[in-house]
C-alpha cells in the first residue's frame, strides 16, 4: 500500500470562498485504489507557498506521491507548475503529455493545462487542473500508471517489462 498527500490550490479554497470539490475526488480515488491519504490540505495560489508544502510531504513526511489540483492555467496566480519545477529532482513528462492528449479527446482547451509531473527523492507528483471534471478525466487516464511507476520508484518492482 502506498500513501499519498492531497494539495488543493486556491486562492479563493484557502479563503474559504469556495467549496473543494477537486480535493474531495482525488482523494476519494486514491482511498478506493487503497492509498493511504495522510492529509488533504487547501492552500493558496502563492509560489513559495505550495513549493514548502511539496517541500515538506517530500522530505519531513517522505509520501510515495503527491498529487496537487489548480494553479495550473495561465492566471498569473497560477504557480503550481513553478512550484513543482523548483523541487522536482527528475521531470517526468510523459505524464503530463499523455493527460493533455487523452483529455484533449474531450476538449481542446486540455493543452492550455501546464500540469507537470516529476519526481522528488522518491516522491511521484503530479499536477492535475482545479476543474472537478478535468480532474475525473486525468484520474480515468492514469490507470496502471500510477501503481506501476510507483512501485519502480519505491524498487518494489525493478523490472518495467
Amino acid at each position: 500500500m502506498f500513501n499519498a498527500a492531497v494539495i488543493v490550490c486556491s486562492d479563493k479554497g484557502a479563503k474559504g470562498l469556495r467549496v473543494d470539490t477537486s480535493g474531495e475526488y482525488i482523494k476519494e480515488f486514491l482511498t478506493d485504489k487503497k492509498f493511504e491519504v495522510l492529509e488533504k490540505v487547501i492552500i493558496t495560489d502563492d509560489l513559495d507557498t505550495i513549493k514548502n508544502k511539496l517541500l515538506y510531504y517530500t522530505d519531513e513526511i517522505e509520501v510515495d506521491l503527491i498529487i496537487t489540483t489548480g494553479g495550473t492555467g495561465f492566471s498569473p496566480r497560477d504557480n503550481t507548475p513553478e512550484a513543482t519545477k523548483e523541487v522536482i529532482m527528475r521531470e517526468v513528462p510523459g505524464i503530463g503529455e499523455m493527460l493533455r492528449a487523452e483529455s484533449y479527446k474531450i476538449t481542446p482547451r486540455a493543452y492550455l493545462s501546464r500540469g507537470i509531473s516529476g519526481i522528488r527523492n522518491r516522491t511521484l507528483i503530479i499536477n492535475l487542473p482545479g476543474s472537478l471534471n478535468a480532474v475525473k478525466e486525468n484520474l480515468s487516464f492514469l490507470g496502471d500508471v500510477l501503481n506501476h511507476g510507483l512501485k519502480i520508484l519505491k524498487l518494489v518492482d525493478t523490472e518495467c517489462g
